[in-house]
C-alpha cells in the first residue's frame, strides 16, 4: 500500500472537521469561521461560504447530498437535521419541530457517531464515558471505561459495513487507546495501544479499514480490527481531522496549520502462483491459497501486514514487517491444503520480490539477489549488472533449484541457488517484462517493454517468431510446442509455428496446464478451460499426426478423437489411429485392420473382416455408402428388417441426390420413411401422389397426415385438406381452414355443432369484417363471440368516427348501441355490475343529446329546416340544459344558442333569447354568425324582458310551471322530478313516474289507474284541501327512476 498525494491547499486557520458530498464530488471544511468548499477532482476552491461569526467546529451532509449543515462556536447551527451539542446538553431537532428538545448528560460532549440505520447515538464524553442512546435521547447503554477523566473520548465512528453481523463502535481516547464495542456495550478484544493522542477516526465506506489522525502529525491506516498496516502522508502539525472519499480509496487530511492534503490509496496485489496453487493477500493481513482446479480454499489468518508473498511446491513464505513465515503442507497429498508454520525468521527485510525455493528463501532488491536459509542465514548473494524485472523458479532438485532471471538491461540469466554464478542465457535489446521457459528447457518465451513476444532457441540463441499486442505469457506444462500470451483483451494460443488463435479475454496470463489457463483479473485468479480443438486441427492440416494426438491427450471431445482417428488412417499413420481407438475403448484388431483395407480401396476384404468381427452393419454402411446396393444385399440380416429399411432409406436417398425424385418418393414408401416421400411430393406438388398417400395412411398416422394436409393448404386445395383433417380427428384445424379460407359458413355450421369453437371463429369473422369496412356486422360478430370488451371496443371507435364526420344521428345510434353492450354486460357479470349501469346511464345521455344535437347541427348547416320553430325551439333548449356540465365532443355551444336565440325571439321568449345572445358574446363565434348575432344583439333589446307564458313548461306531477331558463337543467325547479320529451317535437310529455306499493301487481296497479276518482262531499274536500301539501310533500320523495311496466 502506498499513498500519492493528487491535490493539496492551505487555509488561514485550523481545519477542524471536513464532510464529503455523498457522491464524492464536493468536499466541504470547516476553516476558522468559515466554510469552504472544494471539486475534490483537482482540488479547485468553488467558493467560500460565510454564515458565522465565530470558529466551526463541525459540519454534515445529508445522506441526499442536498442540503449540509454546519455548527459553530457562535451557539448557531446552520442545518436541515442535527443532533446539536452544547457543553452538558444534547438537544435533537427536525424540521417538524417548533423547538430543540434537550437532554442533560454527565460531562462535556466532545464526539457522536449515528449507527446505520439511525436508529441510535453513541455520544464520547469529556469523563472517558461512552453513552449509547436512542432517537429519543433515552440512553440505552453507558460504557464506563479505564481511566476516566484522565481519558477523554475525542473520537468514535460505527463501522459502515452492511455485511457485520453486530454494530460496531470504534473509540479513540486520549489514553492513547483505540476499542471497538458492540452495541450491547460489550467489548471486542482488547484496547490496542497507539503512542500518541488520537485526535479523529474514520471508516472507509465499506467498513474494510480505519484511518487515525492526532498528535504525531501522520495519519495511519488501521484493519477494522486495529491492526496497524502503514502511513498515510505525514505533516507537519496535528492532524484534526481526515475522512474518506464515499467508495473510492482516496482520502483528505485536515491539519492544525490549515493544510488541505488529498491522497490516493493504491492497494498493490500481493500473490504467488505456482502450477495450480495460487496464493494471495486477503484484508492486508490474511493469506488465501486456493487450489485453482479443484476451487478449495484455506484462509491463513494475520496480525500483520502481508508484504509479499512466494509459493513453490509444499512450501509457502510470507514476510511481514518484521518477519518471515514459512510454512508448509501438512502430507505429500497434492489435493492437501492445510499447511503449518515451519520456520520463523524473526528480521525485517527490504526486498522489492521474494521467491521461495524447498530449502532457501531468495530476496530480491534492485539490482541484488541474496538467498537465506530458512533460519535466516544469507548463503549466497549475486549482484546483476541492471535492476531486476522478474525472477521465477523453474524447478529442480531441493537445495539446487534453477531461478530465472530478467534485467532491465534487457539481460535473461538462469541461476542456480547451490552456485555462486549466474549463466547468461541470452541478451537482447529492449527491457523483460515477463519471461517463462518451456517444459524441455529448449525454448524462452519474454515479453519485453514494447508489448512484443518473443520466442528463442536456448541453444542456438535463435530467434524463432514473435508475436504483438502481449503483456504476459506462459508455456504449457505438458506441451512443449504451446504457449499462449495475453493482451489487448484476448487471449492468444500458440502451437509450434501456426497461426494464432484468439479468444477474448480479460487480464494477464499466468500459467499454462494441460487444456486450463490461470488467468489474473483485477484481484481474482481464476482457471479458464479452453478447447484444445483449434491446435490438433492445425496439426492435421499438415498431417503431423503425433503432435495432433499430443494436443489431443490435454482434452478434446469425443467428436475429435473419431476425426483424429480418420484422419490418422487415411493418413496411413496406423500406430496413432491405433492410440486413437484404444481411448475411444476400441480393441479389436481385426476390426482395425479392416478399416484399413476399407481406406485403402480393398472393399471385399474388409467386408469379410468385418463379418469375421460380427459387424455386418459396417460392411453393410460401406456398401450403402459406396452406392453398392447389391453387394450390400448380401450383409442383410436374415429377419431383421431394420436392415432392409435402412438400405431401402440410403437407396432413396441415392436416388433423391440423382435427381429421381419419383424413384425416391417410391423407395421412401416401401422403405415406410412417409414423411420424406409427402415432403418430396408436396415439394414438386405432386397433389394426386399426396392424396393417395393421405388416403392409403391409417389415421392413427397423425404426423404423416398433418403433413399432408399442410401441403394440400400450400398447394391450394383446401378440400382436400379438410378431408384429411377429418380422418384424423383434428377439428380444431380443420376450423382454422374454413376461416383461413374464408369458408365462413362451413366454420359457422361447424361451430354451430362444436361450440368450444365459437372464439376460433367469430372473433376472426370479426377482424375480416372489420378489415373491410363492415363495422357494424364486425361488432354484432365480437358480441357473438362472446368478446363484450372488443365489441364495445368496435362501437367506440364507429362512435369517434361518426363525431369527427359530424355524423350525429350514426353517432346516437352508436351510444345507445354501447348502452345496450354495457346493460348486458351488467346482466352477466355482476362484479362489473355497478360500473356497466353507470355507462349505460352515461352513454344514454349521450345518444340523447347527438340525437337531438342532429337537428341543430342541420338547422345552421344547411339553407332549409324541415322542423317547425316550436320544435327547434324545444331541441335547442333541451340541449343547452342538457350541457349544464360537460360538452361532448363535436357538439358546437354557439350553434346551440344560435338557434335557441333566433327561435326564441321568433316564438316571444325575448329573455330567454336575450340571455343566449349575453352568452353568444364570451364565445368564439365562425364569421359566418357574426353579422347575424351582433345585429339580433342589439334588436332583442328593444323587445319585453319577459318571456310567452305560453311556452312555459309545466310539470305534470307538481303542476308547478318551469321557467324557460333551468339552471337545475331538465327536471322540475320544485319537486325535481325529471321531464320526460318527445322524440320528435321535444314537448313535455304527460309522463310521471312513481313507485308501487309493496303487494301491488302490475295488473292490479293498471286496474286502479282504469278506476273513475270518487266524489267527494264537502267535509271531505276541506279536509282534502287541509292535506294537500303533506301529499304533495310525499309525493316528492318518491323515487323517479322506476315506471310502471
Amino acid at each position: 500500500m502506498r499513498a500519492a498525494l493528487t491535490w493539496r491547499d492551505k487555509a488561514e486557520h485550523c481545519i477542524y472537521d471536513l464532510a464529503f458530498k455523498p457522491d464524492g464530488t464536493q468536499l466541504i471544511v470547516a476553516a476558522g469561521n468559515r466554510l469552504l468548499v472544494y471539486d475534490t477532482s483537482d482540488g479547485t476552491l468553488i467558493q467560500p461560504l460565510k454564515g458565522h461569526k465565530d470558529t466551526v467546529y463541525c459540519v454534515a451532509y445529508a445522506k441526499d447530498g442536498k442540503r449540509f449543515a454546519s455548527g459553530s462556536a457562535d451557539k448557531m447551527v446552520i442545518c436541515h437535521l442535527l443532533w446539536l451539542f452544547v457543553c452538558f446538553n444534547q438537544g435533537l431537532w427536525s424540521p417538524e419541530q417548533k423547538s430543540v428538545s434537550k437532554h442533560k448528560t454527565s460531562s462535556k460532549i466532545t464526539c457522536c457517531s449515528w449507527t446505520n440505520d439511525g436508529q441510535y447515538l453513541a455520544l464520547g464524553m469529556f469523563n472517558g464515558v461512552v453513552s449509547i442512546r436512542n432517537k429519543n435521547g433515552e440512553e440505552k447503554v453507558k460504557i464506563e471505561r479505564a481511566g476516566g477523566a484522565s481519558s477523554p473520548i475525542w473520537s468514535i465512528c460505527w463501522n459502515p459495513s452492511r455485511d457485520e453481523r453486530n454494530d460496531i463502535l470504534a473509540v479513540a481516547d486520549w489514553g492513547q487507546k483505540l476499542s471497538f464495542y458492540q452495541l450491547s456495550g460489550k467489548q471486542i478484544g482488547k484496547d490496542r495501544m497507539l503512542n500518541f493522542d488520537p485526535c479523529c477516526v474514520s471508516y472507509f465506506t465499506k467498513g474494510e479499514y480505519i484511518l487515525l489522525g492526532g498528535s504525531d502529525k501522520q495519519v495511519s491506516l488501521f484493519t477494522k480490527d486495529g491492526v496497524r498496516l502503514g502511513t498515510i502522508g505525514e505533516q507537519s502539525s496535528w492532524v484534526w481531522t481526515c475522512k474518506v472519499k464515499p467508495d473510492s480509496n482516496y482520502v483528505v487530511i485536515g491539519c492544525q496549520d490549515g493544510t488541505i492534503s488529498f491522497y490516493q490509496l493504491i492497494f498493490s496485489t500481493v500473490h504467488g502462483l505456482y502450477k495450480d496453487r495460487y496464493a494471495y493477500r486477503d484484508s492486508m493481513t490474511d493469506v488465501i491459497v486456493q487450489h485453482l482446479i479443484t476451487e478449495q480454499k484455506v484462509r491463513i489468518k494475520g496480525r500483520e501486514l502481508v508484504k509479499k508473498i512466494a509459493i513453490y511446491k509444499n512450501r509457502l513464505a510470507i514476510q511481514m514487517p518484521e518477519k518471515i513465515l514459512i510454512y508448509e503442507l501438512y502430507s505429500d497429498d497434492s489435493s492437501d491444503m492445510y499447511y503449518r508454520v515451519k520456520e520463523k525468521i524473526a528480521k525485517k527485510f527490504e526486498c522489492n520480490l521474494l521467491v521461495v525455493c524447498s530449502e532457501h528463501i531468495i530476496l530480491c532488491q534492485e539490482k541484488r539477489l541474496q538467498c537465506l536459509s530458512f533460519r535466516g542465514i544469507k548463503e549466497r548473494e549475486w549482484l546483476m549488472e541492471s535492476l531486476i524485472r522478474y525472477i521465477k523458479v523453474i524447478g529442480g532438485p531441493p537445495g539446487r533449484e534453477g531461478l530465472l532471471v530478467g534485467l532491465k538491461n534487457g539481460q535473461i540469466l538462469k541461476i542456480f541457488v547451490d552456485n555462486a554464478f549466474a549463466i547468461v542465457l541470452l541478451k537482447q535489446s529492449t527491457a523483460v517484462r515477463c519471461l517463462d521457459m518451456s517444459a524441455s528447457r529448449n525454448k524462452l518465451a519474454v515479453v519485453d517493454e514494447n508489448d512484443t513476444c518473443l520466442v528463442y532457441d536456448i541453444h542456438t540463441k535463435e530467434l524463432l517468431f514473435q508475436e504483438p499486442n502481449a503483456n504476459s505469457v506462459a508455456w504449457n506444462t505438458q506441451c512443449e510446442d504451446m504457449l499462449c500470451f495475453s493482451g489487448g483483451g484476448y487471449l492468444n494460443i500458440k502451437a509450434s509455428n501456426f497461426p494464432v488463435h484468439q479468444q477474448k479475454l480479460q487480464g494477464f496470463v499466468v500459467g499454462y496446464n494441460g487444456s486450463k489457463i490461470f488467468c489474473l483479473h483485477a484481484f481474482s485468479m481464476s482457471a479458464v478451460e479452453v478447447p484444445q480443438s483449434a491446435p490438433m486441427y492445425q496439426y492435421l492440416e499438415r498431417k503431423m499426426f503425433k503432435e495432433a494426438y499430443q494436443i489431443a491427450c490435454l482434452g478434446v471431445t469425443d467428436t475429435d478423437w473419431k476425426e483424429l482417428a480418420m484422419e490418422a488412417l487415411e493418413g496411413l499413420e496406423f500406430e496413432t489411429a491405433k492410440k486413437e481407438r484404444k481411448k475411444l475403448g476400441e480393441s479389436n484388431n481385426e476390426l482395425f485392420l479392416a478399416d484399413v483395407y476399407a481406406y485403402q480401396g480393398k472393399f471385399h476384404e474388409a467386408a469379410k473382416l468385418y463379418r469375421k468381427s460380427g459387424r455386418e452393419s459396417l460392411a453393410l454402411e460401406m456398401y450403402s455408402d459406396l452406392r453398392m446396393f447389391d453387394h450390400a444385399k448380401d450383409f442383410l440380416r436374415s429377419g431383421d428388417p431394420r436392415d432392409t429399411k435402412m438400405l431401402i432409406k440410403k437407396q432413396a436417398d441415392w436416388a433423391k441426390n440423382i435427381n429421381e425424385p419419383k424413384a425416391a418418393v417410391e423407395m421412401y414408401l416401401s422403405a415406410g420413411e412417409h414423411m420424406k416421400a409427402i415432403e418430396i411430393s408436396g415439394d414438386h406438388g405432386w397433389v394426386d401422389m399426396l392424396i393417395e398417400i393421405a388416403r392409403k395412411l391409417d389415421k392413427a398416422e397423425r404426423e404423416p397426415l398433418l403433413k399432408c394436409a399442410f401441403y394440400f393448404k400450400k398447394l391450394a386445395n383446401p378440400g382436400y385438406a379438410a378431408e384429411t383433417y377429418m380422418k384424423v380427428g383434428d377439428l380444431k384445424a380443420l376450423v382454422h381452414l374454413h376461416v383461413e379460407t374464408h369458408h365462413w359458413e362451413e366454420a359457422f355450421a361447424l361451430c354451430e355443432k362444436h361450440p368450444e369453437f365459437k372464439d376460433d371463429v367469430y372473433v376472426p369473422y370479426a377482424q375480416w369484417l372489420a378489415e373491410n369496412d363492415r363495422f357494424e356486422e364486425a361488432q354484432k360478430a365480437f358480441h357473438k363471440a362472446g368478446r363484450q370488451h372488443e365489441a364495445v371496443r368496435v362501437l367506440e371507435q364507429l362512435t369517434h368516427n361518426a363525431v369527427l364526420e359530424s355524423r350525429f344521428n350514426d353517432a346516437a345510434y352508436y351510444y345507445w348501441m354501447l348502452s345496450m353492450q354495457c346493460l348486458d354486460i351488467a346482466q352477466e357479470n355482476e362484479q362489473q355490475k355497478t360500473e356497466m349501469l353507470q355507462k349505460f346511464h352515461h352513454f344514454q345521455h349521450l345518444a340523447e343529446v347527438y340525437h337531438a344535437y342532429h337537428t341543430i347541427h342541420r338547422y345552421t348547416e344547411e339553407p332549409f329546416s324541415f322542423h317547425s320553430p316550436e320544435t327547434l325551439f324545444n331541441i335547442s333548449r333541451f340541449l343547452l340544459h342538457s350541457l349544464t356540465k360537460e360538452t361532448p365532443l363535436g357538439i358546437s355551444k354557439v350553434n346551440t344558442l344560435f338557434a335557441l336565440a333566433k327561435q326564441s325571439k321568433a316564438l316571444g321568449a325575448y329573455k330567454l333569447a336575450r340571455h343566449a345572445y349575453d352568452k353568444l358574446q364570451g364565445l368564439q363565434i365562425p364569421a359566418r354568425f357574426q353579422k347575424s348575432i351582433e345585429l339580433g344583439s342589439l334588436t332583442i333589446r328593444s323587445k319585453p324582458f319577459h318571456d310567452s307564458e305560453e311556452l312555459v313548461p309545466l310539470c305534470y306531477r307538481c303542476s308547478t310551471n318551469n321557467p324557460l331558463l333551468n339552471n337545475l337543467g331538465n327536471v322540475c325547479v320544485n319537486c325535481r322530478q325529471p321531464f320526460v320529451f318527445s322524440a320528435s317535437s321535444y314537448e313535455v310529455l304527460h309522463l310521471v313516474e312513481f313507485y308501487l306499493e309493496d303487494g301491488i301487481t302490475d295488473e292490479e296497479a293498471v286496474a286502479l289507474i282504469d278506476l273513475e276518482a270518487p266524489r267527494l262531499n264537502k267535509r271531505e274536500n276541506k279536509c282534502r284541501d287541509g292535506k294537500r301539501g303533506t301529499v304533495l310533500e310525499r309525493e316528492r320523495d318518491l323515487p323517479v327512476n322506476c315506471s310502471l311496466k
